[in-house]
């Protein structure tokens, strides 16, 4: 029952996600959104690690700065194309980076080419393609690209996660580290644009950003963290679904069936990377079956350690979750 922890954390997400397109519709730039999504994170962070008498200052700071590096980009793409996207094709575009880990593997990952793997990246290929059909026009191009680059972007970023929870780096300094920095990338650009010119109903979006976002990451990482991770890396894909939701109740834009195809083949190739990754996983460790209430990895990052993937935040972290209030995801977003 802990993974259904998930469906919360995917309203919250969803809700998020239209948060994002709210307050860029009422004029907010980017860098506000960006700086609303990590305020939270860091603030929580602060306070509980000064109450526990916890260290921030990690041990190396080379897998965080890659790991950042990645992880800001793909925030920062992200939300562009939530900007300037229907809500759904967005979001499912978001959710490409298993595609792009098992893409990797067919390329570069030696006898971690297989069957299974190929006819994941196919059906995701397929899904890009069938979502991005119908919905978008010549001048959602960018948008478009952007979304896909968030999902690349994001495959690094969790794979980069999943070496920081092998060194046994906590999972609630990682999302510090990166919330902190996800706030520090925002400063030039309100320092440029200034915050004067925002307006009441963009601040309510963008708090929306920041306390949506929180409660989604605390939610995902209790899934993770106590819940079939299986089924939790499975729950998530319901974002796409409550996104689209939104975007009928708030826009009034309804996917078709080319489109709703397409999500079905995005989520498709992401369970078949995280179910094959999963098992590639768990035979390294020695566990021969996997046992359905085992827990994963908390979750790190915008997506968890691994994840979409298992352990989310690259695709699995064998590293065993730490039990802290504030391990929160810190974005997808």
């Amino acid at each position: 029952m802990q993974s259904l922890w998930m469906l919360l954390a995917s309203i919250m997400y969803a809700g998020m996600g239209a948060c994002v397109k709210v307050a860029s519709d009422l004029g907010a730039s980017l860098a506000h959104v960006v700086l609303f999504r990590g305020i939270p994170s860091v603030l929580l962070l602060f306070v509980w690690t000064r109450y526990t008498h916890r260290r921030l200052t990690p041990p190396s700071w080379k897998l965080h700065l890659w790991r950042n590096v990645a992880g800001i980009f793909s925030m920062w793409l992200g939300f562009f194309a939530i900007s300037h996207l229907p809500l759904s094709t967005a979001i499912s575009l978001n959710y490409t980076a298993p595609l792009f880990i098992a893409g990797w593997m067919l390329g570069w990952g030696g006898s971690q080419r297989d069957p299974v793997r190929i006819v994941a990246v196919l059906l995701g290929f397929l899904g890009v393609l069938a979502v991005l059909r119908p919905s978008i026009g010549h001048e959602h191009l960018l948008a478009a690209f952007m979304g896909l680059g968030a999902g690349a972007m994001s495959a690094i970023a969790m794979m980069q996660i999943r070496q920081l929870g092998r060194v046994g780096e906590p999972e609630w300094r990682t999302v510090f580290i990166f919330s902190f920095c996800v706030c520090l990338s925002s400063v030039p650009g309100i320092a440029i644009q200034g915050v004067a010119t925002v307006s009441l109903g963009a601040w309510a979006a963008l708090t929306g950003v920041g306390v949506l976002g929180l409660i989604g990451q605390l939610a995902m990482t209790r899934a993770f963290g106590l819940g079939s991770a299986l089924l939790t890396a499975a729950l998530q894909y319901t974002t796409i679904i409550f996104a689209a939701i939104l975007g009928f109740a708030v826009w009034g834009t309804v996917p078709d069936v080319i489109a709703w195809a397409g999500m079905g083949l995005i989520i498709a190739s992401g369970l078949l990377s995280i179910w094959r990754t999963y098992n590639e996983d768990r035979i390294l460790r020695g566990v021969p079956k996997a046992s359905p209430k085992e827990p994963a990895a908390a979750v790190v990052g915008a997506q968890p350690v691994g994840g979409p993937s298992v352990s989310n935040n690259a695709d699995a972290t064998p590293a065993a979750p730490q039990a802290a209030p504030a391990s929160v995801a810190a974005g997808k977003h």
